[in-house]
């Protein structure tokens, strides 16, 4: 669906995330919030909390947005990547978008986020995002991608991006 119809960079595609996925999606999760690594505390400890961090935001999402479409997404058949969006009924929300540290920096984010605009602009429905403050980078991406900061909290910016009306 957000593969077919529009140009992804060489090699990279989008599949279901599957269970044998889960070890992967774990250490991506782990490899995204270096902030967890700042934690003053014995690296056993360290390690408790980022499982806990992960059981966390995998059980939130579940419960928060049962029907989101959960994909990883490789670079030549290796997994690289993953993407969880929510097709809502008023929005499409990009729930959680992160790459390995050697896939960041080649365009492939900004390439699936526009195959995520693509699917929600046939349908003429925004798109929101939340994005931590300290996360730089991914807030430029999405304010070249035309995204707008709706609201601003103390930790994150919700932002949106809305469809070219026809």
């Amino acid at each position: 669906m957000l593969t077919s119809s529009f140009a992804m960079p060489a090699g990279i595609s989008l599949r279901p995330a599957a269970t044998g996925d889960q070890p992967f999606l774990a250490t991506l999760y782990r490899s995204a919030r270096p902030d967890l690594q700042l934690i003053d505390g014995e690296p056993e400890f360290i390690e408790t909390v980022v499982a806990q961090q992960y059981a966390v935001h995998a059980q939130g999402t579940g419960e928060e947005y049962p029907n989101a479409m959960h994909f990883v997404i490789e670079k030549t058949q290796a997994a690289v990547g993953a993407l969880v969006v929510d097709f809502g009924h008023n929005e499409v929300r990009v729930i959680y978008l992160a790459f390995i540290a050697a896939a960041r920096g080649f365009g492939y984010g900004k390439a699936v986020l526009r195959g995520v605009l693509q699917a929600a602009g046939n349908v003429q429905c925004p798109v929101t995002v939340v994005v931590w403050h300290n996360n730089r980078g991914a807030k430029r991406i999405y304010l070249e991608l035309g995204f707008q900061v709706e609201e601003s909290q103390l930790m994150a910016d919700r932002m949106v991006w809305y469809p070219r009306q026809p």
